[in-house]
C-alpha cells in the first residue's frame, strides 16, 4: 500500500501537468532579459511589499532602549518556545529545512505544461530563477556578516548580522508562496497554505533568538532581505503574467485598477 507521501508527490505531479490559464506552462518564460521596465517595477514592487518593509519597521523599533538586547536575553533564558537553546537550535534548523521543502514541492506542483519534454524544460528553467534567488540570498547574507562583524548573544563569534538561517527560510517561503499563486485550488486552501509559509520563517526567525545566535533585529532585517530578492526574482524574471490588478498612489489618494486583454 503506498504511504501517504507518495500519494502526495503523485497527486502534485498529476496537477502540475498542465498550463497556466494564458496556455504557457509554468517556467516557460523565464528570461536573463527581462527588460528595464519589469525590473524596475519588480524592484518597487518588492520594496513596497509589507513582508519587506514590515520586518525591516521591526528591526528599527528593537533598537529604541536596548530592547533587541534585552528581548534576547530574556529568550535565551526563559526560552518559552522551544524549552532550551539546544532545541531551538535543532527546531531552527528543522524549520529551515523545512522551508526549503516546501519551495521545492510547490515547483513540482505548478502547471509546467501537458507535454513530458517541455514539462522537464519549464520546471528546470523555472527551478534556475528560484535556485538563483536562493544563491543571492545567501551571497548577500554572507557579505553582511563579514562587514557588520556584529558579535552574537552567545558571544561565539562576529555573525550575528543578518541572519543566514532566517534569510534562507524566508527566501523559500517566498518563492513557496508565489509558487501558490500558479497552482488551481481554492482561496481558503491557498491562504491556509500561505500561513503555514510564513510561520515557517517566523518560527525560524524565532528559534535563532531561543538559541542564542541572533538578536531580533538581525532576524527581522534577514526576513525582509529574503522576501525582497525572492519576490523581485520571480516577478522579474520568471515571466509570469502581471496580476490584472494594479494600485497606484496618485496626488489624490490612490487607484485601483483592473487589466483585461481579450
Amino acid at each position: 500500500m503506498p504511504s501517504r507521501s507518495a500519494i502526495v508527490l503523485c497527486v502534485l505531479f498529476l496537477s502540475g501537468c498542465a498550463t497556466l490559464p494564458d496556455g504557457n506552462g509554468w517556467g516557460e518564460q523565464a528570461t536573463l532579459t527581462p527588460g528595464w521596465d519589469r525590473v524596475r517595477q519588480s524592484a518597487v514592487n518588492a520594496a513596497s511589499d509589507p513582508w519587506t518593509w514590515g520586518p525591516l519597521l521591526g528591526a528599527a523599533a528593537f533598537q529604541i532602549d536596548d530592547f533587541d538586547r534585552r528581548t534576547s536575553d530574556w529568550a535565551r533564558e526563559h526560552t518559552p518556545v522551544f524549552g532550551s537553546q539546544n532545541s531551538a537550535e535543532q527546531w531552527s534548523d528543522d524549520l529551515r529545512s523545512a522551508s526549503s521543502f516546501a519551495h521545492y514541492v510547490t515547483i513540482l506542483a505548478t502547471p509546467g505544461g501537458a507535454e513530458p519534454g517541455d514539462w522537464l524544460i519549464n520546471k528546470v528553467k523555472g527551478t534556475l530563477a528560484g535556485v538563483a534567488a536562493v544563491s543571492a540570498t545567501g551571497q548577500i547574507t554572507n557579505l553582511m556578516k563579514e562587514e557588520f562583524d556584529r558579535e552574537r548573544p552567545n558571544a561565539a563569534d562576529g555573525e550575528s548580522f543578518p541572519s543566514g538561517h532566517t534569510s534562507s527560510s524566508a527566501v523559500h517561503t517566498r518563492l513557496a508562496s508565489r509558487n501558490l499563486q500558479s497552482i488551481e485550488m481554492s482561496d481558503t486552501a491557498r491562504t491556509t497554505l500561505d500561513v503555514g509559509l510564513h510561520a515557517l520563517t517566523i518560527g525560524t526567525s524565532w528559534a535563532r533568538i531561543e538559541a542564542g545566535w541572533h538578536y531580533p533585529a538581525d532576524t527581522l532585517f534577514s526576513m525582509a532581505l529574503g522576501n525582497f530578492i525572492a519576490s523581485f526574482v520571480n516577478d522579474a524574471f520568471l515571466g509570469l503574467p502581471e496580476s490584472p490588478l494594479a494600485l497606484q498612489v496618485v496626488d489624490a489618494g490612490a487607484v485601483l485598477s483592473l487589466h483585461l486583454r481579450f
